[in-house]
């Protein structure tokens, strides 16, 4: 059983892309950009635990959130579903697919067959359009394939997976109400919300804290790294090209406010859009000297670097600031 016309073609971030895939499916043709914005993805997180190699820079929401706070912000049906048991889970998709409702899931990539890079990530997320007696039929981002497939026993394996930003056999359907609320409106609170959360984060490593603190702490990087020489490019590649659209997810953001200045004219939105255009190739100026520090052994690009946080925590909040004036003007 495969469902047509369930596709997101160009999609660059696993969970806009799953949840762009299921609404298309369902008449609401929305860019990702647009999804990820009024999603409130946008975020920083430094991510620190022994067993990494280095920390981690995250530049959105947790995993699951955007799909979430979209449903909340459109009026959408969404309906989760989580268990322990893995029979149970498979049922729990067969049931929709059959109906002719794709489901999205939330797994380790680390075992879908047709990812390059094997490294383990719980927090990924696809769109499932069908199955058959060996296969099941994905959904997924440009950069894996977009419509991949992969062995039913390796996304059992991906489902069960367990570990960091794993979830329970997680999968989850989402239903497009006949009425939805102004587009407009949405936008505000979307923004509002996002800025919020940015501005006012409960603890240091999150937020523009945890950009400051980043700042601080990336200059200890190659002498915790195991090996700097492969654990830095990697940690650059995964801001530039981890599934985040670029400049950490700054580039899809930036796209947001330029489609939301279509529909709503305001000058802190203008404003706020052009801040984000010249914050944006900071990010991927952040990453290309995480990566040369790395190649080089050469510790005066990680400086500078760092540098660059330091600013970025000081554009960001400011720019913040502006949408959240935007927000309740």
């Amino acid at each position: 059983m495969i469902i047509d016309g369930v596709d997101f073609p160009g999609g660059q971030h696993c969970e806009t892309t799953a949840a762009g895939a299921l609404l298309r499916h369902g008449g609401l043709d929305l860019s990702e950009a647009m999804l990820f914005g009024l999603g409130e993805g946008l975020g920083f997180i430094y991510w620190d635990a022994k067993s990494m190699d280095v920390p981690f820079l995250g530049g959105r929401s947790k995993p699951g959130m955007i799909v979430r706070t979209l449903a909340d912000r459109l009026g959408l049906a969404l309906e989760v579903r989580e268990t322990g048991s893995p029979a149970k889970a498979w049922r729990d998709v067969v049931t929709e697919i059959d109906a002719g409702r794709p489901v999205g899931l939330q797994l380790d990539s680390y075992h879908l067959e047709y990812f390059s890079s094997k490294v383990h990530f719980g927090g990924h997320v696809v769109a499932m359009r069908g199955y058959d007696d060996t296969d099941a039929y994905l959904v997924d981002t440009a950069q894996q394939g977009g419509l991949v497939r992969t062995s039913l026993a390796s996304l059992a394996q991906a489902r069960a997976a367990r570990g960091p930003m794993t979830a329970r056999h997680l999968s989850f359907t989402l239903t497009v109400p006949s009425g939805r609320p102004a587009l407009g409106d949405v936008i505000r609170a979307a923004v509002r919300g996002n800025a919020q959360t940015f501005l006012g984060p409960p603890i240091a490593n999150l937020g523009h804290r945890g950009i400051a603190a980043a700042a601080k702490r990336i200059v200890t990087w190659p002498d915790r790294a195991a090996d700097p020489a492969r654990d830095l490019p990697v940690a650059a590649m995964l801001m530039e090209r981890g599934g985040t659209g670029g400049a950490l997810f700054r580039n899809l953001y930036r796209d947001f406010l330029a489609q939301c200045l279509t529909i709503v004219d305001d000058p802190h939105l203008r404003d706020a859009h052009e801040m984000y255009a010249a914050i944006a190739p900071l990010w991927t100026d952040v990453a290309t000297l995480i990566e040369s520090t790395g190649r080089s052994g050469r510790r005066e690009p990680l400086l500078r670097a760092s540098a660059l946080l330091s600013e970025l925590a000081t554009r960001e909040h400011e720019a913040m600031r502006t949408l959240a004036t935007f927000a309740t003007g």
